[in-house]
């Protein structure tokens, strides 16, 4: 029976070799932090790579959705009719409002948590209470892990998740260190019915966006766990076991260095795709270019006549004009087709880069 333990810890966790690791996942989240100042258009990131955190952190739980869904239901939800292309969707949208909640507030409440699970779940049931939850496998459901029963012990154990978050006079350990106590404390706690996973990851990126450790949501450490989802649930486990934390922290700063170097090549690889793009608009069809018109074409992988009117404040006839010359001068980067009875545009290059970015290990 695991004992959850009010915060801060009263053992030391800040071992030789997981200061090491912070050292590298420091270095390796201000590059990062630096390389998203070279993007002409930070909802580049707001939009595109949230919709991969969220696939990729819906896929832990096996909601799983294709690419093509997943990019529908974000120009649209009525044009996608799966339920886990919308889940997906919904967590996206969670992870975008919630950073925006905390970028102006610098803190993380138990409103705030309670507001992204709200979209996250479409439910306000809130905090747990009624007993009867147990983590059990999925392949042999065999009970893993009791959560606290009592609702009373659930709010007391999240005020005290909230002040750890938020007080760091209370204990002086790097951020990146109670980030990885932190998910593991509130995957224990287990506070909602559902959507615990999905709003644990969600948390790990608001805390180093209300820390300044990063500051766009742009850390997806749900690819990393997904890739390792086995070694991600042991340990966890081994922790409540053992109570030995530093195998538990080293996982996640080796998440934070991994995923942090592959989102800076990304980020880099979507900027020298935009130049490129740029070069050949701006030579081919100078009559049209502008730096909005490129931004409008990435900001998403698919565009359509609409998104082009509000964003470039044309008209509908000469947003039409403009997509048909970009396909016809460059007919390997934009390509048209019909969804239900709107024409989209996809940005071909774009969208091989995430399905490549997605897949890689």
């Amino acid at each position: 029976m695991y004992n959850i333990p009010t915060l801060p810890l009263k053992q030391d966790v800040e071992t030789k070799n997981v200061l090491k690791k912070v050292a590298a996942a420091r270095a390796a989240l201000a590059e990062l932090k630096g390389v998203h100042t070279s993007l002409p258009n930070i909802s580049i990131l707001l939009n595109t790579l949230a919709l991969q955190e969220a696939k990729n952190s819906s896929a832990i739980e096996n909601i799983i959705t294709t690419h093509d869904e997943l990019y529908r239901a974000e120009l649209n939800m009525n044009l996608v009719k799966s339920i886990a292309a919308k889940e997906v969707q919904r967590y996206a949208h969670a992870l975008k409002d919630g950073y925006e909640i905390v970028k102006k507030e610098k803190l993380i409440t138990n409103a705030t948590i309670l507001a992204i699970h709200r979209i996250l779940e479409q439910s306000d049931a809130g905090y747990r209470s009624v007993p009867g939850t147990k983590l059990k496998n999925d392949r042999t459901q065999e009970i893993i892990y009791i959560p606290p029963q009592s609702a009373l012990d659930i709010k007391n154990y999240m005020h005290n998740l909230v002040q750890y978050m938020n007080d760091d006079e209370q204990s002086d350990e790097d951020h990146l260190i109670k980030m990885a106590v932190i998910h593991h404390q509130f995957e224990s706690i287990h506070p909602f019915y559902d959507g615990n996973g999905r709003l644990g990851r969600i948390l790990n990126i608001l805390y180093l966006i209300a820390k300044d450790l990063i500051d766009f949501p742009s850390l997806y450490l749900s690819r990393y766990i997904i890739q390792h989802k086995a070694e991600y649930y042991r340990l966890l486990q081994q922790v409540r076991d053992t109570n030995q934390w530093e195998d538990w922290i080293l996982f996640m700063l080796d998440g934070t260095v991994t995923i942090s170097k592959q989102s800076t090549d990304l980020i880099k690889e979507i900027k020298k795709q935009m130049q490129e793009a740029k070069n050949i608009i701006r030579t081919q069809c100078p009559k049209i270019y502008s730096q909005d018109l490129i931004n409008n074409l990435f900001k998403h992988p698919y565009t359509k006549i609409e998104f082009l009117q509000e964003d470039l404040g044309v008209t509908r006839q000469t947003a039409s004009k403009y997509l048909e010359a970009i396909m016809v001068a460059t007919p390997s980067f934009l390509v048209k087709v019909k969804i239900g009875k709107d024409n989209f545009y996809i940005n071909q290059a774009l969208m091989q880069l995430f399905i490549n970015y997605d897949y890689s290990v």
